[in-house]
């Protein structure tokens, strides 16, 4: 499931995104994260990562720089 969440991310990072051109808030960009996120935690966590980084996205964000948590410093209920 990871590696087909790999290339779903990479397909809308080469044909989908360069469409909206620099719009995001934050840095890396959503889909970099996400595939980021996936990569680093797996298809099921990684993808929870995505989905809140989302949901984070929106016109009242601040934005700034926003890094996916390393493996090791995930607990639970974070």
């Amino acid at each position: 499931m990871k590696h087909v969440l790999i290339v779903l991310l990479r397909g809308y990072r080469y044909a989908i995104s360069p469409l909206y051109g620099q719009v995001c808030r934050y840095h890396p960009t959503c889909s970099a994260y996400a595939l980021e996120a996936v990569t680093q935690h797996g298809s099921v966590r990684g993808s929870w990562l995505a989905v809140r980084r989302l949901l984070r996205c929106h016109p009242w964000a601040l934005g700034g720089y926003d890094p996916v948590p390393p493996p090791n410093s995930m607990t639970r209920g974070v």
